[in-house]
């Protein structure tokens, strides 16, 4: 069929709609030379004729993957066809493409996920050209071709950052950065609102373009448009809507200058329609809040990241309900015999009773920042009902007309006052896209509700000093503010640091990270009935030390019953790694078999799959009997729930942190061998002052000769005062700043360090060498520091000599046990460090029988090249052998490990100028370079199979000792942590 041809035919053909449909699009299919629709799987028509109320399809043709097409006769209404295939595009697998058609003309409305809705407009005498029927072809067998050229996520940026340079510009005449915040805010709403039919066409844009060089006459017309949109009337010869909200009560225009009205105008010729809210809010707030324009241009939070929260705290338990309310609704129109009868209004009440649920859920973020989280949990409760009303309609009932759940629904706490204002604001744009996009009608008088229920207040101490009482809610969402325990005194002022330890001290430790406070309180809601679920996203470190006494009250309280242990996320503009937790009393509604088409319908909207129950809870994507404190799995005979295990008495006294300096304490290599030459007034050598100084750096790479000025735990002024050029150097450079120091101590002893570390020094005090591994690193290693060297806070110090415990701790065993107690430094987009400390990691780990860190005295024994623990006559022989295997197998593999790292031919071994330090390796010239790149970190990333074979004998003999005859390098992590655990717990009840 030729072009002539078909628009010879379907010129004023009286055919009518259902005649002409199906012969019209075969007839197009000719005309384009694309097949006919052939498989009912995949493109036919009438699809959905089978829906459970009969009659037509959803779509009179559609194609997977393409598109969803509904023929009218000529006069029809196309917004109505329009908005069938919308109420649809669920049932019909998200087509890209919506089209539309009159025979007179057709319309492709493009629908790819991320990007704007475009049109394309093709009509009958079109044809003749070849460039729309080639755009028509696509449609067939091209699709993504039609896709719009830039993201709703591109044009977010773009607007962003246009209004970012607009501020910055502005701010840098001192104008007030409040005040210039939310002119801007005003600005982009109406730029939106003329994008979207909501002003006049190109109101805005015009005022701006028509006095380009006129700013005072700007001001004038702004303030005048600004005042109409608060209470609704004329401007100029326009009329203009009662828009409302609050957004336009203060009106408070900056002064501008010519440039702020061009860029204005720039701005305004973007299609605001095509703004994206999940994005919207974080992006803006950057650019209009003067501490976070450098994270202009950096990552942000994507809308399935945070629909790993929503999904399991607000859609799949409501959806769920949705399910079991529609059995109910099917049940009871089987027995009505006809319409209006006590069955049919039965099933009508049932939904009405789904759709007042609906209605008078409310969702808080006691965090809101900028509001994506509570843009994405309204229109997550706008598509549950949409869908109710779609699927009730197919069952035969009377659909809703409008639309109730609203942005009444969401609730929000914000201290930043630019955040709050936007997070009003991207509420509002994104609910009038919605309703916009479904069909739906928009409110009116006015038309914007006003939200101060999301409100510029304080979630943890209201203005009384008091603990903020958050409103009641059905869930709590959200993203609280990472900030590390230990950096919140300085990071939040010390009055309110200790307001929060007044105020939560029994519940939140004073060490724990700022995010708990709203872990604490979300579970406190739900204790006392005024929430049922939360979901909040924390730092990693949230599963151990201090900080995992919140969670652990979770667990007994509110269960966790859906969480993502080690995920990425966008935290203030960089890449981190963070955990997912939700909590809260259980959904107890089941899923009800679905049809295939359901299960469609649920994966578009990212809900459980089929044959997930959600009483199961659900940890890193797959269903488990149980999640524990620390997330990890439990609740069957293989888990095992390490939050369990108790430090224990044989291990006290052992393990330590190396001393803390809290000032300028470090000199070079250089300087202090100088030092070490020079006398003193009492006739005492540097040397007892001078250390060698290694920290978790020196150890995982290479050391970078640094030594530190000690005075111990004891000198007092006057005796440190004799070790002349030291205490100089220490009185030059450590006490300005120590004068300055808040702690009473510190300030007092200036020339001594911050922390001591006097159990340590004891602990090691009359041995040759200790134990130390660098308390994070990628990977868990142990070395042997000559007794003389003074270890940085940043190393974890085991006061042992003897190499059966240096093969214990160095064994596979006691690394997958410090991996699972231990908690994450740094959340890093690769992931943070493992961090290692005395405390969860050593004090927790059983040691074998009779190997014990309660076995071993400082003093050993010399065993051939061995340094073995000098072990009672009473002990078990077969523990003495245990330890000779163990000792012969450490001691090799640090042989092996220390030729690699310093080969005897690259490096030359000086002896240092005062005896007792470890001697200076040097490299040998010709060798420097390659020298540099022997680190353990290294040698670790590589794992050479002479460093794997020597672990493995290592792992095997201290398996042995355990009694673990079955052990091999193949036995599973969690099975090791499992027996592990019954030791610890057998030890620590015994």
């Amino acid at each position: 069929m030729t072009p002539a041809q078909f628009i010879q035919k379907w010129t004023n053909n009286d055919l009518n709609e259902r005649a002409g449909a199906q012969l019209h699009f075969a007839d197009l299919c000719e005309l384009l030379g694309v097949e006919k629709p052939y498989d009912p799987e995949n493109y036919c028509f009438e699809r959905g004729a089978s829906k459970t109320s009969g009659g037509e399809g959803w779509a009179d043709v559609w194609k997977r993957d393409h598109f969803a097409w509904e023929n009218k006769k000529p006069g029809r209404d196309l917004k109505a066809a329009l908005k069938q295939l919308t109420d649809y595009a669920l049932n019909l697998d998200n087509p890209p493409l919506l089209i539309v058609c009159d025979r007179e003309s057709i319309e492709i409305h493009t629908a790819f996920t991320g990007y704007p809705h475009e049109v394309h407009r093709i009509r009958l005498q079109d044809l003749l050209d070849e460039k729309p029927r080639q755009i028509l072809r696509w449609v067939f067998t091209e699709p993504e071709k039609l896709r719009p050229i830039k993201s709703t996520a591109a044009i977010t940026e773009e607007a962003a950052g246009k209004f970012g340079d607009i501020a910055e510009a502005m701010r840098a005449r001192d104008l007030p950065a409040t005040e210039v915040a939310h002119f801007l805010i005003q600005c982009l709403f109406c730029m939106f609102a003329e994008d979207e039919g909501l002003l006049p066409r190109k109101l805005f844009t015009t005022l701006l373009e028509k006095n380009l060089a006129k700013p005072e006459r700007v001001t004038d017309r702004l303030t005048a448009l600004f005042k109409a949109m608060q209470k609704g009337g004329d401007y100029g010869d326009d009329e203009i809507r009662w828009f409302n909200g609050g957004l336009f009560k203060n009106i408070a225009i900056p002064a501008l200058n010519s440039d702020d009205v061009f860029r204005l105008h720039q701005a305004a010729l973007l299609d605001w329609r095509a703004i994206d809210p999940t994005i919207f809010g974080t992006l803006f707030e950057r650019g209009l809040d003067p501490k976070k324009r450098s994270q202009l241009g950096a990552h942000y939070t994507d809308r399935a990241s945070i629909m790993r929260i929503i999904n399991p705290v607000i859609v799949e338990p409501l959806a769920a309900q949705w399910q079991s309310t529609r059995s109910d609704i099917a049940e009871q129109l089987a027995k009505s015999k006809k319409h209006n009868d006590a069955a049919y209004k039965k099933a009508q009440k049932t939904f009405q009773h789904y759709l007042e649920m609906l209605r008078n859920f409310r969702v808080l973020d006691p965090a809101c920042g900028s509001g994506n989280f509570l843009f994405l949990a309204l229109k997550a409760l706008k598509d549950l009902e949409h869908r109710a009303n779609i699927e009730a309609a197919d069952l035969g009932l009377q659909r809703q007309v409008g639309i109730e759940v609203s942005p009444a629904n969401v609730l929000g706490l914000e201290l930043d006052p630019y955040a709050a204002e936007l997070a009003r604001v991207t509420v509002w744009i994104g609910e009038i896209q919605w309703m916009q996009a479904n069909g739906y009608p928009l409110n009116e008088r006015p038309l914007l509700k006003p939200l101060d229920h999301i409100q510029n207040t304080d979630a943890l101490i209201d203005l009384d000093g008091k603990a903020t009482a958050w409103p009641a809610c059905d869930a709590i969402v959200g993203n609280p503010p990472f900030l590390g325990g230990s950096k919140k005194s300085g990071e939040l002022g010390r009055a309110y640091f200790d307001a929060l330890n007044r105020l939560y001290d029994a519940q939140v430790p004073g060490g724990a990270d700022l995010v708990c406070y709203w872990f604490h309180k979300a579970r406190e809601q739900i204790a006392a009935g005024q929430c049922l679920r939360a979901g909040l996203v924390s730092t990693q470190s949230i599963r151990n030390g201090s900080n995992r006494k919140v969670l652990d009250a979770i667990v007994a309280d509110a269960p966790i019953f859906n969480a993502w242990s080690d995920e990425p996320w966008v935290n203030e503009g960089a890449a981190v790694r963070v955990s997912l937790v939700c909590f809260g009393i259980e959904p107890t509604v089941g899923w009800v078999e679905r049809s295939d088409t359901h299960h469609q319908i649920d994966a578009a909207m990212g809900i459980a799959p089929a044959g997930l129950h959600p009483s199961y809870a659900c940890l890193d994507g797959q269903p488990v009997a149980r999640i524990n404190a620390d997330l990890t799995v439990g609740g069957d005979e293989s888990s095992c729930d390490l939050t369990l295990a108790k430090p224990l008495a044989e291990n006290a006294g052992v393990a330590f942190q190396g001393p803390e300096k809290n000032g300028a304490f470090d000199i070079t290599g250089t300087q202090a061998r100088e030092w070490l030459k020079q006398p003193n007034p009492h006739a005492q050598p540097n040397s007892l002052v001078l250390k060698p100084r290694l920290n978790g750096q020196d150890v995982t790479s290479r050391y970078t000769d640094g030594w530190i000025i000690d005075f111990g735990c004891h000198l007092s002024q006057d005796e440190a005062a004799l070790f002349e050029l030291p205490f100089a150097f220490v009185e030059m450079h450590v006490k300005p700043e120590r004068d300055k120091n808040k702690d009473k101590n510190r300030k007092k002893y200036w020339w001594r360090f911050g922390r001591t570390g006097e159990d340590m020094r004891i602990a090691i005090k009359d041995l040759p060498r200790y134990i130390a591994s660098p308390e994070t690193a990628k990977h868990r290693t142990f070395v042997w520091l000559n007794g003389a060297i003074l270890p940085d806070k940043k190393l974890i110090v085991i006061a042992r000599a003897d190499d059966t415990t240096f093969g214990i701790v160095h064994s596979r065993l006691h690394e997958v046990w410090s991996l699972a107690q231990g908690s994450i430094h740094g959340d890093g987009v690769e992931g943070g460090r493992p961090r290692y400390t005395p405390t969860t990691t050593f004090a927790t780990f059983p040691f074998p029988a009779g190997l014990t860190p309660a076995d071993t005295i400082h003093g050993t024994v010399s065993d051939g090249e061995l340094v073995l623990p000098k072990l009672s006559e009473q002990y078990p022989k077969a523990a003495i052998q245990h330890a000779r295997a163990i000792a012969a197998a450490a001691a090799r593999l640090n042989t092996l490990r220390e030729n690699w790292l310093n080969p005897p031919e690259w490096v030359t071994r000086i002896p240092e100028v005062v005896a007792g330090f470890p001697d200076r390796i040097i490299p040998k010239p010709e060798h420097a370079a390659a020298l540099k790149k022997r680190t353990l970190t290294n040698l670790y990333n590589e794992r050479p199979s002479w460093l794997a074979r020597a672990h493995e004998k290592l792992d095997l003999a201290v398996a042995q000792a355990y009694g673990w005859d079955d052990y091999t390098p193949v036995m599973s992590d969690e099975e090791i942590l499992r027996r592990l655990l019954v030791l610890n717990l057998a030890r620590s009840h015994g």
